[in-house]
């Protein structure tokens, strides 16, 4: 089993929680769920999240995922990140952890 994570909002969570699916908005906009490994998620808070409240981290067992997922390069960062090619069904995610952010 390998452990991926997402961050998002704990209104967005708990909206995913009722439907049994998670969505970002990213699944749309860009055919795929951003998500990272445990050394990669203060980098993605101080990119994407600075300054932003509620949020939670979703912690991904990848081995219960429904929907495809690989490790794709970001020419961006320099590193390789996880995407989710799909929803994340809820029963997919094993914990979901309050983020606190600077």
């Amino acid at each position: 089993m390998a452990t991926i994570y997402h961050i998002t909002t704990q209104a967005e969570w708990e909206a995913a929680s009722r439907t049994g699916a998670y969505e970002a908005p990213s699944l749309k906009d860009e055919g795929f769920i951003h998500c990272s490994q445990a050394e990669q998620i203060a980098g993605v808070l101080e990119r994407y999240f600075k300054g932003k409240t509620n949020l939670v981290k979703l912690v991904i067992d990848t081995d219960k995922l429904t929907s495809r997922f690989i490790y794709e390069w970001s020419p961006s960062t320099a590193d390789t990140f996880p995407h989710i090619y799909g929803p994340i069904n809820t029963d997919a995610v094993t914990s979901v952890e309050q983020v606190q952010n600077a």
